[in-house]
């Protein structure tokens, strides 16, 4: 599976962004979809996921509310919308495929495939 992260770039704090995660090589709806972040000088953290089965989504405190996974079997794609962004958000924001048949996690050292970062940074 090919992963392939767009949508970055520089926002201002409380706009707006959708990132997208767009596949290839395999279909999506096998696979459980994470986004990670990784700030300068900092460990990489999961963002939010969303499972393969059911659609259920799970976020984050710091995001929460402000963040909304969601995925598109037909396209073959994942969206990260993010509302409200806040200059702490900025970082290089990677989606990640985990196969399983239900469930989802936020734990990078479980993710079967990795798409390239797109960088976001919030600022006025």
């Amino acid at each position: 599976v090919q992963l392939q992260a767009s949508g970055g770039g520089l926002v201002q704090p409380g706009g707006s962004l959708r990132l997208s995660c767009a596949a290839s090589g395999a279909t999506l709806d096998s696979y459980a979809i994470t986004w990670f972040r990784q700030a300068p000088g900092k460990e990489r953290e999961g963002v939010s996921c969303i499972t393969p089965n059911n659609g259920m989504t799970y976020e984050t405190d710091f995001v929460k509310g402000r963040f909304t996974i969601s995925r598109d079997n037909v396209q073959n794609t994942a969206y990260l919308q993010m509302n409200s962004p806040n200059p702490e958000d900025t970082a290089v924001y990677y989606c990640a495929a985990d196969r399983r048949v239900a469930g989802c996690g936020l734990h990078p050292d479980a993710m079967d495939y990795w798409g390239k970062g797109t960088l976001v940074t919030v600022s006025s």
